[in-house]
């Protein structure tokens, strides 16, 4: 069993469609007896996407903007993760069903930080590659600082 000092966990998701938006005038200052007012009106400026990292057991947040959710986005987040806390033997993190959370990129990348340099396979073809369910379930051993795990849908009804 390890240490809390040898494992950390965080649970990630996204957010898409964030409108950036910029208010046209500045808020009126409080006065006594008069509350803050804020212009309504606003200047949009398009969509962000948030993809965040909580960190479980000290609730602090890790998070990025940016234009889009591909599943290179979401690789290069969890990268910088990794590199932002160094130094754990097992990194736990907790995502949903996303296609992007089983894509090719993050198998790709789990295998360069564990050193594994054997064919993955073709991606909708063979090998580890081959299906989200397979991608998914990569999990080299000789990585011990991955380790994704994976919130069941729940039955609508």
């Amino acid at each position: 069993m390890l240490s809390n000092d040898e494992e950390i966990a965080f649970s990630v998701d996204e957010m898409t469609g964030i409108q950036a938006l910029e208010r046209i005038a500045p808020d009126l200052a409080l006065a006594p007896g008069k509350p803050l007012a804020r212009e309504f009106e606003y200047k949009r400026h398009g969509t962000q996407t948030l993809i965040a990292a909580l960190r479980v057991a000290m609730g602090s947040v890790y998070a990025h903007c940016g234009e889009t959710r591909t599943e290179e986005d979401f690789c290069r987040f969890i990268a910088a993760l990794i590199e932002h806390h160094p130094g754990y033997r097992v990194y736990h993190i907790v995502v949903d069903q996303l296609n992007t959370h089983k894509s090719e990129a993050l198998v790709r990348l789990a295998a360069a930080l564990s050193g594994v340099h054997s064919d993955l396979g073709v991606k909708g073809e063979r090998g580890i590659l081959a299906s989200m369910d397979s991608r998914a379930a990569f999990s080299p051993a000789t990585i011990s600082a991955w380790c994704f795990h994976y919130t069941h849908d729940m039955p609508r009804g």
